[in-house]
């Protein structure tokens, strides 16, 4: 096995990337070699996404293709879409020689055993706690990480498989969340972005011990709740501080200069009690992912979320008075069933409302065992795609003038990479990110230097963060210049 190299095919969300990279890190201690072209490669593993119909259609296309390509690899299916169709692929994917699920990522070990015995392993595990552990080696830029504080979901949305692939809610332990932070800081990482389907529920599962010895915030959240937490009165006078807010108390305490991203917050959770936390801590980043689908009030309902119109722009606005330049992230579902041209255009009126300075929009996927799948009124795919691109226009623009605003300021930025010529010399450009933008989905701020500037030179590397004045914007990127 020492002498065996393998290739890890990467694909969808923030969270199967840390899977991703628990399995790099578990091939390694096995003594496997990691490498960067799939042609040297003894195990090729497609880290697959099971989510909507396009990423299963790419995972496959992935899969089949190395098969293609590399017939003396061994080609192992792991991710969503291999947790979600074990059984199916187990008789009608003879591409792959193995297929592995997501519940427990321990089952790799053996999975990449049998492999290189000539077996055809199919293993699934039940979906319980969360999958973590020591990571060696991350797939992000130089200086950023991704932290998992939850799995699965129990919000049910109509339309979402998230619950059928990853199971219920359960979330990790802080003081194990907090170490693990503290581990990363210690390595160099400076950007923390704290992931999960949605950071809201983090200690709300339904088995989940972690702050709960007061209050049943399963009960609160999923059986008592009638309306958004935040519309709901008197809401925290009368429970108390959510579990994630107490966890980024516990964050807060930690000592030295990081960045905390918290992505992916459903919006009838919201957590209002964070934003004074976070107002009297400057590295919580006031960054804000807030998936809102959709701002008309019958689809929302259709999707079982509890939100309306007023109460997603009243959201915007309270976030809003606590940080006047706070980054507001969404998205959009378009071609919802049922979503009528009046619908689509209120949804239209909600981002002109709420003006977010980032959007992804996404025609509807109908997905097998989704309560929407066999919903009547199915919208056409060519009107959903013409949907998403109208809100897609309108998100460009509103994104223009919203980085617009942002220059003449100067910014922290987080150094990616240095663009070099095409001799490998340095040309004086780099490209970053501010706190507005989160990694891999949005924007980039392009630091320009001089170099006959050795302290320039020497200290934009990536990794490093640089002070920088933002002097111009496009569509989507900053373009700046090095200050100190």
């Amino acid at each position: 096995m020492t002498s065996k190299k393998f290739f890890l095919d990467q694909h969808g969300c923030a969270k199967n990337q840390v899977d991703g990279e628990l399995i790099m890190s578990r091939l390694l201690r096995l003594g496997f070699e990691q490498v960067f072209e799939p042609e040297k490669a003894d195990l090729i593993i497609v880290n697959s996404c099971g989510f909507i119909e396009s990423a299963k259609k790419e995972s496959l296309d992935s899969l089949i293709g190395a098969r293609s390509a590399f017939p003396n690899a061994k080609i192992l299916l792991a991710g969503c879409l291999a947790e979600r169709y074990a059984d199916v692929f187990k008789k009608d994917l003879p591409e792959a020689d193995g297929i592995v699920g997501n519940g427990n990522l321990e089952l790799i070990d053996s999975a990449v055993k049998d492999l290189f015995e000539e077996k055809r392993p199919v293993l699934k595990a039940e979906q319980k706690g969360v999958c973590c552990g020591e990571r060696n080696s991350l797939l992000s830029f130089k200086g950023s990480a991704f932290v998992k504080i939850t799995e699965g979901c129990d919000n049910k949305c109509s339309f979402c498989a998230i619950p059928i692939i990853r199971g219920k809610l359960r979330s990790r332990n802080s003081d194990e969340i907090v170490s693990e932070i503290k581990s990363l800081l210690a390595r160099g990482i400076f950007e923390v972005n704290l992931i999960g389907q949605d950071l809201a529920a983090y200690g709300c599962g339904e088995e989940d011990k972690e702050f709960s010895s007061e209050k049943n915030w399963h009960e609160i959240i999923y059986k008592n709740l009638k309306n958004p937490v935040y519309a709901e009165e008197n809401f925290y006078e009368k429970n108390g501080d959510s579990p994630l807010c107490r966890l980024i108390k516990k964050i807060s305490a930690l000592e030295g200069k990081f960045w905390i991203r918290l992505l992916y917050i459903h919006p009838d959770h919201f957590n209002k009690d964070i934003l004074e936390v976070m107002k009297n801590d400057s590295r919580f980043l006031p960054y804000f992912d807030i998936p809102f689908q959709s701002g008309d009030e019958k689809i929302i309902r259709a999707m079982n979320r509890k939100g309306s119109f007023e109460n997603y722009t009243s959201l915007i606005k309270t976030i809003r008075s606590y940080f006047p330049e706070s980054c507001i992230r969404t998205t959009f579902l378009t071609g919802f069933p049922g979503e009528t041209d009046e619908n689509a255009s209120r949804t239209e009126e909600f981002l002109k409302s709420i003006k977010s300075d980032w959007s992804g929009c996404f025609p509807y996927s109908r997905e097998e065992d989704t309560a929407a799948y066999k919903m009547k009124s199915q919208v056409s795919l060519k009107k959903a795609k013409t949907r998403a691109f109208r809100l897609e226009e309108m998100q460009h623009e509103i994104t223009s003038e919203s980085l617009k605003m942002r220059c003449g300021k100067i910014y922290d930025v987080l150094i990616e990479e240095i663009i070099e010529n095409k001799d490998g010399t340095d040309e004086g450009l780099a490209i970053g990110r501010a706190w507005f933008d989160a990694p891999e989905v949005d924007g980039a701020f392009v630091v320009r230097y001089d170099l006959d500037n050795e302290k320039a030179v020497k200290k934009i590397i990536p990794g490093a963060v640089v002070k920088a004045k933002a002097l111009a914007a496009s569509d989507v990127d900053v373009d700046g210049e090095f200050l100190e």
